[in-house]
């Protein structure tokens, strides 16, 4: 069967106009394009939004995730605290040394990005005496393991035999797994509430619309009602916090189901995890009526997840509450929740900075400057500072072992 083209529009729907992507580019996302499109067809129509996201971020070989486009740092479409400053992969280092001495002293990263976390918390450790055995990432994308294998190899070529990269999940894990910005990633139900009478709750997804030229991605609701564990999932959250009419948000199900796999595979160790999102009560808050659905495009964030799917990447927020529930519930301790400002403080991160100061601050050059710059986005409560969370989430570690980043910056009461 002939499936008709996917237009694009020259902006995101609503937003002002982004730069375009070259014709390489464009085709690579036609391609993916066309595979969601095939997936809409053979569904009937409608596919959940959960599956569009799957598809547009890791679909094999031609996902933002899973295929060849370059996501970070200034060539990218974003930042991420790694790579900022070397500060940030040294204080998590500090961190995890007594994890690894208390477990296992093995690493697992999931998502290593570039590899630039990988080699700062390697040499940190190494400066420290507490090399791990093995350093494991965790990476589904070809192209980003081989750019983190040229990094590596640059930074750390006296500890590669200690670094091995994983397509999966091993049947066990010990020591410390680290999630950098992972779980915003994860795909997400996108759901509506409407308040009326009947309290319906409509599960959203991926349709299409004629327009001129062909057809594009649209959201609609499902063509049958949502499923009775979701829609009871759904008005429970309407009801404790009072959401108003047409309430959009998302409910987090991969990204649970990914913790709980992982929790049901560590033997001794733990989990941290670094993302931005909030505790419950205020991820569904009454007046976050939208969601918190949000796309990157070359440094600018926009709200259109049908914009040349594949070269742009979608997110959403972090539910840190249903986090904590879903280790809880598989066995693990939540250990320690905080903002990234109260962890990296806690950590020492101030301690490192002013390691770095120059004796003469006169005489500081700009990479100087550029730290300072770094470690202030960092903390900021303005930027990264609060708004990033860090959750630890552990098994069979000694109750009183004092771990640096939640020793006085605990926050778990609020979840």
């Amino acid at each position: 069967m002939s499936l008709p083209p996917i237009v694009q529009p020259a902006s995101p729907r609503g937003q002002d106009p982004l730069p375009q992507p070259g014709a390489e580019a464009q085709a690579y996302s036609r391609l993916l394009s066309e595979k969601i499109l095939e997936a809409i067809d053979q569904a009937g129509g409608w596919i959940p939004f959960t599956t569009y996201m799957e598809l547009a971020l890791y679909a094999p070989g031609l996902g933002y995730y899973s295929g060849g486009a370059r996501k970070f740092g200034g060539a990218g479409d974003f930042v991420t605290a790694p790579e900022m400053t070397p500060l940030f992969g040294r204080t998590l280092a500090k961190t995890i040394a007594p994890i690894l001495a208390a477990s296992e002293a093995i690493v697992t990263e999931a998502g290593a990005g570039t590899g630039k976390l990988a080699g700062d918390v390697l040499l940190a450790l190494e400066a420290i005496g507490k090399l791990p055995e093995r350093y494991n990432i965790l990476e589904l994308s070809g192209e980003l393991a081989e750019r983190q294998r040229q990094h590596l190899q640059t930074v750390t070529p006296h500890l590669m035999d200690r670094i091995h990269w994983l397509n999966a999940l091993p049947d066990t894990v010990s020591g410390v797994v680290v999630g950098n910005e992972v779980l915003d990633a994860m795909p997400v139900e996108l759901i509506r509430w409407q308040r009326g009478a009947t309290q319906e709750v409509e599960r959203l997804g991926v349709s299409i619309e004629s327009v001129p030229g062909g057809v594009r991605f649209v959201t609609t609701p499902a063509p049958t009602e949502a499923s009775p564990t979701l829609i009871k999932r759904v008005r429970t959250l309407a009801k404790k916090y009072d959401w108003p009419d047409d309430y959009t948000t998302e409910i987090p199900e991969a990204g649970p189901a990914w913790i709980t796999t992982l929790a049901q595979r560590l033997t001794t160790g733990a989990l941290l995890l670094i993302d931005y999102g909030f505790p419950r009560h205020e991820f569904y808050h009454h007046d976050r009526t939208s969601g918190t659905l949000m796309c990157h495009y070359r440094h600018r964030a926009h709200l259109d997840p049908y914009y040349w799917p594949g070269l742009q990447d979608i997110t959403a927020h972090v539910d840190f509450t249903r986090v904590a529930e879903a280790g809880f519930q598989a066995g693990l301790d939540v250990a320690g929740y905080c903002t990234q400002a109260g962890w990296l403080m806690d950590a020492g991160l101030l301690e490192l900075l002013a390691a770095e100061q120059p004796a003469d601050y006169a005489q500081a050059d700009g990479s100087w400057v550029r730290t300072q710059h770094a470690v202030q986005t960092l903390l900021s409560p303005a930027e990264m500072g609060e708004f990033f969370k860090v959750i630890l989430l552990t098994r069979g570690l000694p109750a009183n072992l004092p771990i640096p980043g939640f020793i006085r910056s605990d926050r778990s009461h609020t979840l």
